[in-house]
């Protein structure tokens, strides 16, 4: 449909109620999906949003990463991914990265192509691949299996975190990013902690460098229904919000209409490349926190407490950016302000105290026995525990802001498809450099200095973006102009504008099917 809307589509608008063809209510047009998607659920005393409700479909997503990278992330944060060895798991993390920076760049052409859902379903088959070469490792020491199953899994992760930005970015209503972002960090980061109680359970009374096979197993069957559940996420078409707006998406879009877009991306929004330096510093201190940190200093079932710290903290951390990001009596440019400021202030802080506890060893320095290792019995443990879990406030709170900065500057899930794999594909170039580092055996001071300097630099770097680009709210002809002409889907009511969802009435009826 195009901008200037003709008679036929007035009519059309006409014979709709809430978005639902009134005409034949059975019928799957290509803007609404059956009745069955927008009824309410209840159960008890609650009543649920409807199933292609924003809210449902964010959390869907929420629990497939809670399942798939969440416990990625869990057997990750052990520190060598529970090897005592960390240079295989460094060098398929390697591989990991680099396929997943190629691949992340472009996959918001990928998913605008075939869909989010069999993007996101690829997208989880990955990570159950991965740990099931972990467990092959543990037993034949299959470097090159590992190499290979981290290699396609780049490959995944760059699908499934793609769909996973253009949904957290692209369904919610202006005044509500901040707490989508919130929500799913949350979500997804509970995958981390109960994952890390998995080990820690398995391992409580163990000082063994690595941990056993019940713990890779467990990950495999949590993963592999992550992988399932993942088939269930709704088509961004069928979306309609609580005031009955709808996401703004392709028609039949090609793949030559799909890197055109990529290449429209970055000609229309060139400003984002002040961003890059952040999507480069988010994931570039995580092989200096898991391994340079938690591997290297303390035993495995200390690992596992600090790895379960680590991601309640980000949790936290989530929970706490995502309110202070979606202030209602702050305006929208005076929060990505404040919020800028307050990230800055973090990085000095925490990263300064970081400094003051990596002055106290080195590789060299380091016991080559486990049984010498840090436990949490030790003297001095808590100072460093702590620490740790600043780490993990501090990386919640660097991709949430990073994340709500995408999602300010546009509505259109088509061009936040190609942000979210921008993020992703410069975020993993950047780890694919920090695991090779570590595996190189670079000094911690180094790796330290190079994630802290990155890291303030990149916020300064971005504060042009910022202070001048995000506006109190995004005009829903701008958003449209950036699609092809009359290959623009959008729902009749969708018109109205996502700019105005802050100030009109919110409709909470149910939608009429």
């Amino acid at each position: 449909m195009s901008l200037s809307a003709s008679a036929d589509t007035t009519e059309k608008v006409a014979a709709t109620s809430n978005g639902v063809d009134v005409e034949d209510p059975n019928h799957d047009s290509p803007v609404v999906g059956r009745p069955w998607m927008y009824k309410r659920l209840k159960i008890g005393p609650w009543t649920l949003p409807w199933f292609a409700s924003p809210e449902i479909q964010l959390v869907l997503v929420s629990f497939v990463c809670f399942l798939c990278p969440g416990m990625f992330n869990a057997v990750n944060g052990l520190g060598g991914a529970g090897q005592l060895d960390t240079t295989a798991v460094s060098d398929s993390n390697t591989a990991l990265y680099s396929t997943f920076a190629v691949v992340g760049f472009f996959a918001g052409s990928i998913a605008n192509r075939i869909g989010l859902k069999l993007t996101l379903s690829f997208g989880g088959f990955g990570y159950f691949l991965y740990v099931a070469a972990l467990l092959s490792y543990n037993h034949n020491q299959n470097v090159g299996f590992l190499i290979f199953a981290g290699a396609l899994l780049g490959v995944c992760a760059g699908l499934l975190w793609c769909a996973q930005g253009a949904v957290m970015m692209s369904y919610p209503l202006e005044k509500d990013k901040g707490k989508f972002i919130a929500v799913f960090w949350v979500i997804f980061n509970l995958g981390g902690v109960i994952g890390s109680l998995v080990p820690l359970a398995q391992n409580l009374h163990s000082t063994a460098g690595t941990v056993n096979d019940g713990t890779y197993i467990a990950f495999l069957v949590l993963m592999a229904a992550g992988f399932v559940l993942a088939w269930g996420l709704s088509d961004s078409k069928y979306i309609m919000r609580k005031d009955h707006t709808r996401v703004i998406v392709m028609k039949h879009p090609t793949w030559a209409s799909e890197i055109k877009g990529l290449w429209q991306t970055l000609v229309s929004d060139y400003y984002i490349v002040l961003l890059f330096p952040m999507f480069l510093a988010s994931n570039w201190f995580t092989a200096y926190q898991f391994n340079s940190v938690n591997a290297a200093y303390f035993d495995i079932r200390t690992r596992a407490l600090n790895s379960c710290l680590y991601w309640l903290s980000q949790m936290i951390g989530a929970f706490v950016m995502g309110q202070l990001l979606d202030l209602p009596f702050l305006s929208r440019t005076l929060r990505a302000r404040l919020n800028l400021a307050l990230l800055f202030c973090l990085t000095m802080g925490i990263w300064g105290g970081g400094y003051a506890f990596q002055k106290t060893y080195t590789r060299s320095s380091l016991p080559t026995h486990s049984d010498l290792l840090k436990d949490w019995n030790d003297h001095g443990y808590v100072g460093p525990m702590f620490l740790y879990m600043f780490y993990g406030f501090y990386d919640a709170a660097f991709q949430t802001c990073t994340y709500w900065y995408m999602g300010a500057l546009t509505n259109n899930s088509r061009k936040l498809a190609n942000f979210a794999g921008f993020y992703k594909g410069i975020q993993s170039a950047g780890a694919a450099i920090t695991w090779r580092m570590d595996a190189m055996g670079i000094a911690f001071i180094r790796e330290f200095a190079a994630s802290w300097g990155l890291l303030a630099g990149s916020i300064v770097i971005a504060s042009p973006v910022v202070f001048l680009k995000i506006k109190e709210s995004i005009d829903i002809v701008d958003d449209l102009k950036f699609s092809d002409e009359s290959v623009t889907e959008v729902a009749p009511d969708a018109l109205t504008g996502n700019e105005l969802s802050d100030t009109k009435k919110e409709k909470t009826d149910e939608p009429s099917a």
